[in-house]
């Protein structure tokens, strides 16, 4: 049941990631900036800081029994996946939210779930065997039949791309700087599994430290990313507000409900998915760090598809390149279920 449950959540945890660009195509005249800095100020800060600090008793304990090594791993590694969260976002405006989620975890799936096979994380997931070990093996099978998936997205969105361009008569503006997306959501893909590795190389001592105060699973979750991810915390919270600095618009932060509600919302929708996918990671086990993250990024994929599908990116985009795109989803479907099937060769 705990293995079934880490299956759930690490599920949850990527259709929770993969659909937080929703607001971005249902709010009109988007203050982008403005935006990121209550979603991301909501996600990456607040929520998880005030659980912490109203559940944990002895904060600075904590921080001087887990030490500043892993503290350090952990912070530079959160910070690569902030630079790549905020190339991200921008590439959703520049490529569309199911290309630049595709890519995004094509590339960062496959250092994330390696990465724990080769240089062993903290706690249980120190155990996990080799690459060449039997489960191993059924991992990276699973991580190149999703990647293969993955490259399918990528050609239904070149193809989409195409018949928008030519399609003068359709009314649907095809999104602009293609090329530049496409440069800066691959260098966002190499650097975004540092969200993953901050959890895997910090989560031991950080746990352990927690529960000898008293405190559950959930707190322990939540104390994890809120000292783990101060690195990538501060770049997705500094970027917006280096842009309300430079065009002077911090009058605008509060002026519009809507953009702070909604960037409220999903701060928190975002927080919780990543506090499943750790948690998610757990219960699986020792392989947990390299399959709950590739399950994770398998579904965060279908679910950037879900909202590019919903937002209308497919809107008037027939033939081959919607085919080709309903046949990655069910390879990338696949690979889930062999990643699965692999946590039963430990």
């Amino acid at each position: 049941m705990e293995i079934i449950m880490g299956l759930v959540l690490v599920t949850l945890a990527g259709l929770g990631t993969g659909t937080v660009a929703w607001p971005m195509k249902k709010i009109k005249d988007l203050h982008f900036e403005q935006y990121l800095f209550v979603f991301m100020f909501s996600a990456v800060l607040l929520v998880p800081w005030i659980v912490t600090l109203i559940n944990v008793p002895d904060l600075g304990g904590i921080v001087m029994s887990v030490g500043f090594k892993p503290l350090l791993i952990s912070n530079l590694l959160s910070l690569g996946w902030g630079i790549a969260n905020v190339l991200y976002l921008v590439c959703i405006l520049k490529i569309g939210a199911a290309l630049s989620g595709a890519i995004l975890s094509a590339l960062g799936m496959s250092v994330g779930i390696i990465a724990p096979m080769v240089l062993k994380g903290s706690g249980l997931f120190r155990n996990a065997p080799s690459l060449m070990s039997n489960a191993g093996i059924f991992i990276m099978l699973g991580l190149a039949v999703v990647i293969i998936g993955v490259i399918l997205v990528i050609i239904a969105g070149f193809g989409r791309e195409k018949i928008l361009n030519n399609n003068s008569n359709s009314g649907k503006e095809s999104s602009g700087g293609f090329l530049k997306g496409l440069i800066l959501i691959i260098v966002a893909g190499i650097l975004s599994s540092g969200l993953s590795l901050a959890f895997v190389y910090s989560q031991g001592p950080i746990i352990e430290a927690v529960k000898l105060q008293g405190a559950g699973e959930i707190t322990a979750n939540f104390t994890v990313w809120a000292l783990g991810i101060v690195g990538g915390a501060l770049i997705n919270i500094l970027y917006p507000a280096y842009l309300m600095f430079r065009k002077k618009t911090w009058h605008l932060l509060f002026a519009r409900k809507d953009e702070v509600l909604y960037g409220i919302i999903v701060g928190v929708q975002f927080i919780l998915s990543i506090v499943f996918m750790g948690r998610g990671m757990v219960q699986l086990g020792i392989l947990g760090a390299s399959i709950g993250f590739g399950i994770q990024q398998s579904m965060q994929v279908v679910g950037n598809q879900l909202v590019g599908f919903l937002s209308g990116e497919w809107k008037g985009v027939t033939g081959k390149p919607r085919k080709i795109m309903y046949a990655a989803i069910a390879i990338i479907l696949g690979a889930v279920v062999i990643l699965a099937f692999s946590n039963t060769m430990t």
